[in-house]
């Protein structure tokens, strides 16, 4: 069971970038995926989530309006289209995924996420 995190890069200021997350192995369609970031000296954080049947979204403030999640059920990938990047975005962007219990649609704790792909560096230069 594999996820495997691509698109990062270095950007300038206001720039773009499209992070894909597939999955592999098994299929993630009855999960909630989610994006999270760590930058050098801090903890990981939350930064998007969508639920198994994308009708149901969440993002940190600190992107909302900035971000998007999304998901192809055929393809089994997340993706995360960021616009306008701030040099406060920079950081290794990781995907994870996990079935929720009954009643909850989203967490934003990284310990309730069972499966993580590797990471992928985005660099947003002033």
């Amino acid at each position: 069971v594999q996820l495997q995190a691509s698109g990062g890069g270095l950007v300038q200021t206001g720039g773009s970038l499209r992070l894909s997350c597939a999955a592999s192995g098994r299929t993630f369609s009855g999960y909630t995926m989610a994006w999270f970031r760590q930058a050098p000296g801090k903890e990981r954080e939350f930064v998007a989530a969508i639920s198994r049947i994308s009708s149901f979204t969440a993002y940190a403030d600190s992107v909302k309006g900035r971000f998007t999640i999304s998901r192809d059920t055929a393809k089994d990938t997340v993706y995360l289209q960021m616009n306008s990047l701030k040099p406060g975005d920079t950081a290794v962007y990781y995907c994870a995924g996990y079935q929720p219990p009954s009643g909850s649609l989203y967490s934003r704790m990284p310990n309730d996420y069972d499966y993580w792909g590797q990471g992928t560096q985005v660099t947003v230069s002033s």
